[in-house]
């Protein structure tokens, strides 16, 4: 592979950009932390797509975790001690939508190998993407209700519904279950399931159909869809700011650093 980029040197994680030919090969680096992404991770992943967005040479993107564990578990949890009041969440939120915004409106199709774990906010990125392709361990979901007590953006709440549907975004959101490859497959969600060894040979099969293929067909089928889901979203920052401002998210936060369960107030 060649223009290999590592785009942030530091101890908090990187994302890598290998470019295969007409192939842009994505890879979140933070297993001891099951790809947790750091707020440079995410910086990392938009620089990435700014680059991709104007390459018209690279014709598919393919996303994966390293590590063979996780896609991506979230956002670092350690992150949200410095947060101060429900504005802070509301800020989050939308910076979140600009980065996984990123990678939703690139013109070429992504494809998302998920090899274990797309939680929190690894299932909004490998749900931002075009097609996922998993092994049979792979679990999805945001079970937040259960762990730190935050809330999703309405950007990512729409593009969830579109793809999951209401009644399995319900069961992750309101039930804070993991949904499995199979079921996830059987819906739609999923585009194969197969062995880990075989998962970075099909997306590359996938990818190279997608080379021959109309770019600017692509891009307009792409973007459309993409526009239509996110018509006239409401605006949700009371609900925001409720959550991310509430005694029970910052118990929540304590309580995931100290391995214990949060003790909910309604507060």
């Amino acid at each position: 592979m060649s223009d290999t980029k590592t785009v942030n040197p530091d101890a908090s994680g990187k994302v890598h950009l290998k470019i295969d030919d007409a192939i842009a090969w994505v890879s979140f680096d933070r297993p001891a932390a099951r790809n947790a992404m750091t707020w440079s991770m995410y910086s990392d992943l938009k620089a990435i797509c700014e680059k991709l967005h104007t390459d018209k040479t690279i014709k598919a993107v393919i996303l994966r975790g390293v590590g063979g564990q996780s896609f991506v578990s979230g956002t670092d949890i350690e992150q949200f001690k410095s947060f101060q009041d429900g504005q802070d969440g509301i800020d989050y939120e939308a910076l979140i939508d600009l980065h996984i915004d990123a990678l939703e409106q690139l013109p070429m199709p992504t494809i998302a190998i998920i090899d274990g774990l797309a939680v929190g906010g690894g299932l909004a990125i490998a749900t931002a993407c075009d097609f996922r392709i998993s092994n049979q361990s792979a679990r999805f979901g945001a079970p937040i209700a259960k762990t730190v007590g935050n809330c999703l953006s309405p950007t990512n709440i729409a593009r969830l519904m579109a793809h999951l549907g209401i009644p399995t975004l319900k069961r992750m959101l309101l039930l804070a279950e993991l949904i499995n490859a199979d079921e996830l497959l059987a819906s739609g969600y999923i585009h194969t399931v197969a062995d880990s060894t075989e998962l970075e040979s099909i997306a590359k099969a996938m990818a190279e159909k997608v080379v021959h293929l109309a770019p600017l067909t692509i891009r307009s089928s792409k973007l459309t869809i993409s526009r239509i889901h996110q018509h006239q979203l409401p605006d949700c920052d009371d609900l925001i700011k409720a959550c991310y401002g509430s005694s029970d998210f910052k118990e929540g936060v304590q309580a995931f650093g100290e391995k214990r369960p949060p003790r909910w107030q309604g507060s």
